[in-house]
């Protein structure tokens, strides 16, 4: 059995290395075929992106000696000669910015220029060719990491003219993780200054550049071409929305089953498809994130991978900021599709306080799958969590708002008496909590009982490891809104029923209460839990009024 390449993004190594790979070489193919000047192909981290990028580079590019010795056996070679007539074709310029998000505008002007350093240094070749002098000592200012602001801005078109000038050949300029300095700079708050700089030097790059070939870019986001591609011809962007290079990242379902024939794990099939599989790219269904596979078939243990592989803190800013979209998170978390408007066009300044370019934000990382497309014109999508490792990820999430907005009550307390049946504690606690937590949440008119329902559903998200929380299942003659099932049967279970005080039914909180004892004995929602011999069960009842709430424990 071939080595598993854990965290090996560069092809030639991993070949060389002999690690198991998936043959994704028919992405050369299409990259070919497509007839764009300039392509930006955006997919979720961990996807596959950057090996994708260095399998182009090193298919491509005139100075790799071993290129055919690199893709013998894989698919691409097996095409006609227009493909296989491009190995090792053209000089490749291969930029990754992946590293160049900083903490301040001043620091990540240094990074770039130490990332050119390198890049120049590279193609230092270049200097034995015919060069102007001028353009001979920017060269040697950016291997010295003195070059100017300006000299930075316009590096790449100087050196895809000086390799154009050298090899007689136009040049495939390739450049992965093109928006990481932009969301590192909204989340530390210098955007402004590093979108004025990228918009500078992508259209200084790109605008009437006749040295270049082809241009590929990968990232996660789509940022808003009049942002900071505003300069470039012949631009297309191709999206998890759309069919193109649908299958060329991450893992189909006929690759992963030949996966799970090759390392013998048949017996896991299910449970991997729970945890990893769901994602959609195009019309392709059936996608396995690749970075939690190889994870997983390196330690054999089903857990996220994916979600605690790198920062998520421009979802988490966006959506602590936006109090309208927690109530649709928590019925996600209830397993539940939802219809949201889908921007994949995402302008990042103020993206907290724009719907559509949130849920855009959240598809294009990963974090959604789409499952029917509404209405195209609105750019309406019903959506869901596409497996249980996002879901894993937005518990945490929901446990971190609550953990942050607790004033002088400890979530951790609270659960625990809710637990160990200590309920004088649990409801003066609670109070608190529903007054501290909704002064900080909009509650509308029409989704008041599902909001209180969502809300407390998230605060029992911090019960995860020793009970099941189910939410709206069936359970005698109709659906209970809560029910904690400890995982120890001798636990004590719990039967939840969420009321809001209808003036036209119900005069008092007190008739709200009735009501939903009624509820709960007349559709036995207990029944369940009893046929499965559980016999230590708590009834309760919220009954909520704005930010008034009393509870019946019975």
């Amino acid at each position: 059995m071939q080595g598993i390449g854990i965290g090996e993004s560069d092809f030639k190594g991993l070949r060389i290395r002999n690690n198991y790979y998936i043959d994704k070489t028919m992405y050369i193919k299409d990259i070919i075929d497509n007839e764009s000047r300039v392509l930006l192909v955006t997919r979720p981290r961990r996807f596959g992106k950057t090996l994708n990028m260095s399998m182009l580079r090193y298919y491509f590019d005139i100075k790799q000696k071993d290129s055919k010795e690199l893709f013998k056996g894989l698919k691409i070679l097996e095409q006609e000669d227009k493909y296989t007539s491009k190995l090792g074709a053209y000089p490749v310029i291969y930029l990754t910015l992946k590293d160049a998000g900083l903490m301040n505008y001043e620091m990540m002007i240094m990074q770039l220029k130490t990332i050119m350093m390198e890049l120049f240094y590279e193609h230092r070749e270049l200097l034995d060719g015919e060069i102007a002098e001028g353009e001979r000592v920017i060269f040697n200012k950016i291997l010295s990491a003195s070059a100017t602001d300006v000299d930075l801005l316009n590096s790449l078109k100087m050196l895809s003219k000086l390799m154009n000038q050298y090899y007689k050949k136009s040049v495939i300029l390739l450049i992965d993780e093109y928006d990481v300095p932009l969301q590192n700079a909204y989340v530390e708050g210098y955007y402004d200054e590093a979108v004025k700089f990228f918009k500078t030097f992508f259209g200084t790059t790109f605008k009437d550049n006749p040295y270049l070939e082809k241009t590929v870019l990968t990232g996660v986001s789509r940022v808003a071409k009049e942002s900071i591609f505003s300069g470039a011809n012949n631009f297309d962007v191709y999206t998890v929305l759309d069919n193109e290079f649908a299958d060329d990242f991450g893992i189909t379902e006929e690759e992963m089953d030949k996966i799970i024939k090759d390392f013998n794990i048949q017996e896991e099939k299910e449970e991997i498809k729970k945890w990893y599989d769901g994602y959609k790219i195009g019309e392709v269904e059936g996608i396995y994130n690749p970075w939690s596979i190889i994870n997983y078939l390196n330690k054999k243990v089903l857990m996220p991978y994916w979600v605690n592989t790198s920062s998520n803190d421009l979802i988490k800013l966006v959506l602590k900021n936006s109090s309208t979209i927690k109530e649709k998170i928590e019925r996600l978390l209830k397993d539940e599709e939802i219809e949201v408007p889908i921007n994949l066009e995402t302008v990042i300044v103020g993206i907290e306080n724009n719907e559509n370019n949130i849920w855009g934000l959240m598809l294009g990382t990963g974090y959604l799958k789409v499952v029917q497309v509404v209405d195209l014109n609105k750019r309406l999508y019903r959506v869901k969590f596409p497996n249980y490792e996002i879901k894993y990820l937005f518990e945490e999430i929901i446990d971190d708002w609550f953990r942050d907005k607790v004033i002088g009550n400890d979530l951790e307390s609270i659960l625990k008496d809710l637990v160990t049946l200590n309920m004088k504690e649990f409801e003066k606690k609670f109070e608190v909590l529903v007054k501290e937590m909704f002064s900080y949440m909009d509650v509308g008119e029409n989704t008041a009982e599902n909001f209180y329902h969502a809300f407390v559903l998230g605060m029992l998200v911090g019960l995860k490891d020793s009970y099941y929380v189910n939410s709206n299942r069936e359970s005698g003659f109709g659906r209970y809104d809560i029910l904690l099932e400890p995982k120890d049967k001798d636990g004590n279970s719990f039967i939840m029923e969420f009321k809001v005080l209808e003036d036209r039914e119900e005069k008092t909180i007190e008739d709200t209460i009735k009501n939903a004892k009624k509820q709960i004995e007349e559709k036995g929602y207990e029944s369940n839990l009893r046929e499965r011999g559980f016999r230590n069960i708590t009834k309760m009842v919220y009954a909520f009024k704005g930010k008034e709430v009393k509870i019946e424990i019975y």
